[in-house]
């Protein structure tokens, strides 16, 4: 179990991280999420055992990050930062050792990682005869080639392909189900809502929102009715409760205060013809997440 237990960091008088506190049980994903700048990288560094708390402490397992048992961890970090004039291989060989793997074993997991993103001809290519993308991979096989119990993740879908991200989640996912703690950070709040289970939002390294994303959804209220057919937009712009009416090429949508207002929006959608679509839904992780952080930028 890894617990952040009312952590601060401060860069001389900056106060980076405002005592955080969160848990991360094993066989859990855990999104961090916040804009550039509101204390995600230092949250990582402090989880990593890189950094040490002004304040409050990180515990994993029961102590704290040290060498008897930093090899139970995997990081890939924002920056991409490779070793580009030697070979996949030769890289894969350094990193693994650093975890104190033996050498036979890191080849084994090499070739099946290598298979498995589907770049089994690069095993023998320096680093920087690879694409970005394919560099990508790379850096994330150097994270996960020592099986970590747990994987801490700086923006590991940045500039992937919808295919390759897939194939990110997918071996995320893998890790999850035997039982590792995913911890990561993504700017692509749709891949954060389909499979992290908790998150923590960050904004001037405050937590902001906090919570499983079922509880934070049902607690912000709002809600999206999604209406093909013929109506009348302003009338649905006159309903009290009704806050914003959106037309797109896929019908309408009307953005509600709470669920009590979807009553009189749909008593009002009954009268009319041709509806084809009514669909009641929360708010997206991406519309609370705006609505948050520009909520706290107008406070200041």
């Amino acid at each position: 179990m890894l617990e952040v237990k009312n952590a601060k960091m401060m860069y001389g008088d900056l106060v980076a991280v405002d005592h955080l506190s969160f848990i991360i049980k094993p066989g859990e994903i855990f999104g961090l999420l916040g804009t550039n700048g509101a204390g995600k990288t230092t949250t990582f560094r402090m989880i990593m055992g890189l950094l040490e708390p002004t304040e409050g402490e990180v515990i994993y397992n029961g102590g704290k990050v040290g060498y008897h048992n930093v090899n139970e961890i995997g990081y890939m970090i924002e920056e991409r930062s490779l070793l580009t004039k030697i070979t996949v291989k030769e890289l894969m060989l350094y990193f693994g050792q650093l975890k104190d793997m033996d050498p036979k074993l890191i080849l084994e997991r090499l070739d099946y990682w290598l298979e498995r993103f589907s770049i089994v001809d690069y095993k023998n290519k320096k680093i920087k005869e690879l694409s970005k993308g394919n560099q990508q991979k790379i850096q994330f096989i150097s994270a996960i080639i020592n099986n970590p119990k747990l994987l801490v993740l700086d923006e590991p879908f940045s500039g992937l392909d919808p295919i390759n991200t897939e194939l990110f989640v997918e071996v995320i996912r893998d890790f999850q189900k035997k039982g590792s703690m995913v911890v990561f950070s993504s700017h692509q709040l749709d891949h954060v809502e389909s499979f992290c289970e908790e998150i923590i939002v960050l904004e001037k390294g405050k937590a902001i929102i906090s919570g499983p994303i079922d509880q934070v959804k049902k607690d912000f209220k709002k809600q999206n009715i999604h209406i093909v057919g013929e109506v009348d937009v302003e009338i649905l712009r006159g309903i009290k409760g009704v806050f914003k009416v959106v037309e797109n090429s896929n019908g309408i949508i009307v953005k509600i205060e709470n669920e009590d207002v979807s009553k009189d929006v749909f008593d009002y959608v009954k009268t009319c013809d041709h509806i084809t679509k009514y669909d009641v839904e929360q708010a997206s992780l991406s519309e609370i997440f705006i609505a948050k952080v520009g909520q706290i930028h107008e406070e200041v």
